[in-house]
């Protein structure tokens, strides 16, 4: 008995009068038999579904009944008014109309107990993330050109598997043909990204997928930082320790390149790096080359 398949042919069954077993089948695939066992299953459940014959004539269930735990229990009700609430929050997500009709056939407070805003993105970004949702869904192939964490420009033809948020920023996890191999691009960094009409039939690889996957080397960087940078401290810090005179010792482990140094330089002068060395070499050049710009 296909747990799914049920849930969605009641649905159906509330959503119009009445539909035969023939429309049914073609629906979910399977032989009108399957449909007619479907039936008894769910009427075993409690389900109050008739059969009428002539014009018009088909399954149907009985007005005014709401899905109960007859199918699905309290806790498994609210977790799914609870995902789908959030991922209605995604940009131009079309799943609120579809939580507003369950919550309403759960009896379940229409209420959501989290909150997105993603006003900060920018069109652009937007109109990315936009393009790869229909990509991963619809599985077709995405081209663009991506900028990586050296700077580099080249041209990528992807197969996109999923979207992944992590660490304030979004992500695709796609297999790369042009590396073949799996990959993880991060939205801001990619340039005219388009969609073509090719389909392809990859599903997502069965491992935990991490980014460390796709890193050649990372670094543990050691920083101390001034009490005056507490708020970013906790904010964007797990491995913390803070000595008697108030100053942070703190730990990140990532691949070394602009990015890092650029984001070591945002703490200007309350911070100071205390490994590696060649790490504290180079800020130190970097920051006597600035101090140049305004002699």
């Amino acid at each position: 008995m296909q747990i799914n398949r049920l849930f969605e042919m009641i649905y159906i069954l509330l959503d119009k009068k009445t539909v035969t077993a023939d429309e049914l089948a073609e629906r979910f695939e399977v032989s009108r038999r399957t449909i007619y066992r479907d039936i008894e299953h769910l009427s075993q459940s409690g389900i109050p579904l008739y059969t009428s014959r002539g014009k018009n004539g088909g399954i149907g269930i009985l007005e005014n009944f709401v899905l109960d735990k007859s199918v699905l229990s309290e806790k498994e009700q609210t977790e799914i008014i609870s995902a789908l609430g959030a991922v209605a929050l995604l940009p131009n997500s079309e799943k609120s109309s579809v939580k507003n009709k369950l919550s309403s056939l759960f009896k379940k407070d229409n209420n959501s107990w989290i909150s997105v805003d993603f006003s900060d993105w920018n069109i652009g970004q937007k109109e990315i993330f936009d393009k790869l949702k229909s990509a991963v869904i619809e599985k077709r192939i995405a081209q663009m050109k991506y900028v990586n964490s050296r700077g580099e420009l080249s041209q990528r033809d992807i197969e996109p598997l999923c979207l992944y948020f992590k660490s304030r920023a979004w992500y695709i996890i796609s297999y790369c043909r042009n590396a073949e191999d799996y990959r993880m691009f991060r939205l801001s960094r990619m340039k005219e990204v388009t969609i073509s009409e090719e389909v392809f039939e990859r599903e997502m690889p069965a491992y935990e997928y991490s980014e460390k996957r796709y890193d050649v080397t990372e670094t543990e960087v050691t920083l101390r930082i001034n009490p005056r940078m507490e708020y970013r401290v906790y904010d964007e810090f797990s491995d913390v320790n803070k000595d008697e005179e108030g100053y942070f010792t703190v730990k990140i482990c990532c691949h070394e390149d602009e990015w890092l140094y650029g984001y070591i330089l945002s703490f200007g002068e309350y911070a100071e790096v205390l490994s590696p060395k060649s790490i504290r070499t180079l800020i130190k050049e970097k920051i006597e080359k600035c101090s140049k710009i305004y002699l």
